[in-house]
């Protein structure tokens, strides 16, 4: 039988997530609204201009014949995979997400999710500032800390002035809260 009427199949399809997008279980997916609304951007973007564009170049290279060494229709072909995986993983997170807002938190003079946090370093003294925030929008360039990393899940329920101890990937370390504030 020609590879042209063979199912084509992807061994990633069932690959589990990796452990940095993996919520512990039995918790909620908490997110901030600009992350719920980021996330539903990327969907709407793969929905209604991505998808399409490599849909029509699958489509213009199906009808060039010989789909066994055609590059544009094996790439394409790979290429709709990845993002029907995308989508379906969109899809899910969007449909379990919790959108907090850190401006209507109770008790604000503690850590709770969506507060921006300053924090300093007992041992060194340096301080950073971050914001706790959810599991698909942490970006640790950008001073957003996922609310399941050890330091957010160490802070929380802190108050100004608290010490907290923690497990780091380089050892224990000891910081001291700052400030506290929801934006």
């Amino acid at each position: 039988m020609s590879k042209a009427f063979t199912k084509e199949t992807d061994q990633d399809d069932d690959e589990e997530l990796p452990a940095s997008l993996s919520l512990p279980a039995g918790t909620r997916n908490y997110m901030t609204r600009r992350g719920f609304l980021a996330l539903k951007d990327e969907l709407d973007t793969l929905l209604k201009v991505t998808r399409p564009e490599v849909v029509q170049i699958v489509s213009w290279a199906a009808s060039n014949g010989d789909r066994s060494e055609n590059g544009d229709y094996i790439y394409g072909k790979k290429r709709l995979r990845e993002i029907d995986r995308r989508i379906r993983f969109l899809i899910k997170r969007l449909e379990s997400a919790t959108v907090v807002d850190p401006a209507e938190q109770e008790g604000m003079d503690q850590v709770f999710f969506g507060a921006t946090v300053t924090v300093c370093d007992v041992e060194d003294g340096e301080s950073q500032t971050f914001q706790i925030v959810g599991v698909d929008e942490a970006d640790a360039s950008s001073g957003r800390v996922s609310w399941i990393a050890p330091i957010a899940r160490a802070l929380l329920k802190a108050r100004e002035g608290d010490c907290v101890r923690f497990a780091s990937p380089a050892g224990w370390r000891e910081i001291e809260v700052l400030e506290i504030r929801y934006d």
